[in-house]
């Protein structure tokens, strides 16, 4: 029997009849022997009206209260879904986020979470039941209520697999997995059956919407097997593996699971959960940063990485999934929250083996997909005195309004003028903000003009085996220009390219690389079920 973790996006749960949908999915896992958690997001658009509500009252609406607000989305469709798997006669119990245990920062609209204590889960999960949790909240610690911001509920659903040790957290969506390039620009993208996390960090970062970055940032810092699927079919998705590992990846073995995905040569192999001994329960007696919501009692699940078989074994209340300590056994420490979150971290760190010096992949693809972002402005800054000290100058102001920086070109001083042009792209959301504080210090920093540009895309190609296949770049800016589009911007990592183009031609530019790195399959893959839930 393995333990898995769903997650469903709002297009999965967008009406009742799709909840009824992801109910007879989530029963057929649980009757084929699995044990299930599921993490769900909001139905459909109702993220998107809440947002249109609080706006139509309040211009700068209170952050604290509109997390309260955006957290009830989730809390509808997680009562819903919950209602209807026990009408198909399997129970199940529906928690928010503070109630599954998710712990987080006071970050509002954007927490992270800094731990997970699941007892309530582990509880329902240990009595046969469905665990039902919203995605995209948590709870600080003084008990309010927050979100984690965009990919929160893929998040939600990789921290909970961690925390319970999880054999696989399958994340559903409305296409069949990963693809070689968003099939909704490009109808003949391939379906790639397996892929590194280092590969799909890349391609998150720079536009792929499927899967959030924070989430596969979690799952390969905890070893968490991801398998990226729809919740409209019953076909296999793309499987997201740690590629720091040395042999070959072969996708866990679930009951009543589709297991027809071929070994992908990776670099150190994941040891199946499933097939390994069973991890002793631990008890994890944390208490909660001040403030916060205290357990009523220890986990009786494990964080990754701390699983150990004491002497004598402590014994599992079958009532109430709580850890009973053998008589004349010492008693575990309290700690915090905070510190029993990163003591698992380092265990788990510890227990995993260590990457190797050559990570190349054999005989991997040298370009696994193509992403594209079209939600990024440039900001030029013109006739920059070129001297030590003013790039660190201008983007120490520009960290100072929380902009996040992308991509950064200098042009080489013209001769004799002693000023340069620096550009720099960032998320559309910083711009206005940037652009405001660069204009307010241009005296100081004695530049000519600041220049706008919202109307721009980014192109990235990526793929490990870019490191050992030289000729890439040629390729690439060669069918960018038999397309005709001018390249603006460069940029590079070891498994990755990224070029900025103009808006209007970028759509063109994915077809155009798409082809000429032979990545269009023979017949339609690709198939889009519904819209893009969060």
């Amino acid at each position: 029997m393995a333990l898995v973790v769903q997650k469903y996006g709002g297009s999965s749960v967008s009406d009742v009849e799709a909840i009824r949908r992801v109910a007879r999915r989530v029963v057929a896992t649980r009757k084929a022997g699995n044990t299930v958690v599921v993490v769900v997001s909001a139905m459909g658009d109702t993220t998107d009206d809440l947002l249109d509500m609080a706006g139509a009252i309040s211009a700068q609406p209170p952050a604290r209260e509109m997390d309260i607000l955006l957290s009830a989305g989730e809390r509808i469709s997680m009562a819903l879904l919950a209602m209807a798997i026990g009408e198909l006669g399997v129970p199940a119990r529906a928690y928010t986020g503070a109630q599954a245990g998710v712990l987080t920062d006071s970050k509002y609209g954007r927490a992270s979470i800094v731990g997970v204590i699941p007892e309530r889960i582990a509880r329902a999960i240990q009595m046969g039941a469905v665990a039902v949790v919203a995605g995209f909240q948590g709870i600080n610690e003084v008990e309010d209520v927050t979100t984690l911001g965009r990919g929160g509920s893929d998040t939600t659903a990789v921290a909970l697999a961690a925390a319970l040790n999880a054999d696989v957290c399958e994340i559903y969506t409305d296409v069949d997995g990963l693809f070689t390039a968003d099939p909704r620009i490009v109808p003949s993208a391939r379906r790639i059956e397996a892929i590194s996390s280092e590969e799909t960090l890349e391609m998150a970062a720079n536009g792929a919407k499927i899967l959030h970055l924070r989430a596969v940032e979690y799952a390969r810092r905890f070893g968490v097997p991801l398998h990226v699927r729809s919740s409209f079919s019953d076909k296999t998705g793309t499987w997201i593996y740690d590629g720091r590992r040395e042999g070959a990846f072969v996708p866990p073995v679930l009951p009543g699971a589709d297991d027809d995905v071929p070994s992908v040569p990776t670099p150190e192999p994941v040891p199946s959960r499933t097939a390994a001994a069973a991890p002793q329960p631990v008890t994890r007696d944390a208490a909660p940063p001040a403030g916060a919501a205290a357990p009523a009692a220890s986990s009786s699940v494990p964080a990754p990485g701390t699983s150990a078989t004491p002497t004598p074994e402590p014994a599992m209340d079958a009532v109430t999934g709580r850890v009973v300590a053998p008589e004349g056994a010492v008693p575990p420490d309290v700690v915090s929250v905070g510190a029993a979150h990163t003591r698992a971290v380092n265990a788990r760190a510890q227990a995993r083996p260590h990457p190797s010096a050559q990570e190349d992949h054999v005989e991997a693809p040298v370009i696994s997909g193509i992403a594209h972002d079209r939600s990024q402005d440039k900001i030029t800054l013109v006739g920059v005195p070129d001297i030590p000290g003013a790039a660190a100058r201008i983007f120490e102001i520009v960290a100072r309004t929380d902009a996040n920086i992308d991509m950064i070109v200098q042009d080489v001083s013209a001769e004799g003028t002693g000023l340069t042009n620096i550009s720099f792209t960032c998320p559309d959301g910083d711009s206005a903000k940037a652009r405001a504080a660069l204009e307010a210090a241009q005296d100081e920093l004695g530049f000519k003009a600041l220049h706008f540009n919202p109307n721009i895309g980014k192109l990235s190609l990526v793929g490990a085996g870019m490191r050992s296949h030289p000729g890439v770049s040629a390729k690439l800016f060669g069918a960018l220009s038999e397309a005709g589009i001018n390249i603006d911007m460069i940029s590079t990592s070891e498994i990755r390219i990224s070029v900025v183009v103009d808006d209007a031609v970028l759509d063109e530019a994915v077809r155009a690389v798409h082809s000429a790195f032979g990545l269009d399959a023979e017949a339609t893959e690709a198939v889009v079920y519904g819209g893009t839930g969060r």
